[in-house]
């Protein structure tokens, strides 16, 4: 049996006044990238959900790491294209395990997509999907919250790169 569901997101376009490489820089700094070594020694250790969740308070200093990135720059520069991109992404599985925990359907949106590209000023645009939205379309009260609390965790990731988006993120009558 199949079944469909439509839902709305809203994508937030953060304009961030700060030149792309420092955004990038501050990004990565701020969202560190994401060490599987680390689980992999928890697991073999036979290690337990408490030493994941330490390992990651300590990993993600500001409550995200970066899983991947993809850099556009390089991969569409030989189509001619001269805006600078970075897509990420970015999260934290202690976050995500007590979304995945009610509907394994969550992972369909985490980790979060971020995607960092150019202006034609040179700064850099921060744009995403809002997490509230996305995980508010599976219909979980539990599940939209962690949402609610990631569009937070994603703002005061902004702030830490010198940013404040909290009116972007912010849920008004749409």
């Amino acid at each position: 049996m199949a079944s469909r569901h439509s839902h709305t997101v809203t994508r937030v376009d953060v304009s961030t006044g700060i030149s792309y490489d420092d955004f990038v820089n501050a990004f990565e700094k701020a969202a560190p990238a994401f060490d599987p070594g680390s689980m992999e020694r928890i697991a073999e250790t036979g290690g337990s959900w408490d030493d994941v969740r330490a390992t990651m308070a300590v990993s993600a200093p500001n409550d995200l790491v970066r899983y991947a990135r993809i850099n556009g720059t390089s991969l569409f520069s030989i189509a001619g294209h001269n805006t600078r991109s970075m897509e990420y992404l970015t999260g934290n599985h202690v976050i995500a395990e007590t979304m995945f925990r009610h509907d394994p359907k969550a992972l369909l949106y985490a980790p979060l997509r971020m995607l960092v590209y150019s202006d034609g000023d040179g700064n850099a645009v921060f744009s995403m999907h809002r997490p509230s939205d996305e995980f508010g379309s599976l219909g979980i009260p539990e599940v939209t919250k962690v949402g609610e609390d990631l569009d937070r965790i994603v703002v005061n990731l902004l702030r830490v790169c010198g940013v404040d988006a909290s009116q972007e993120f912010a849920r008004h009558s749409e």
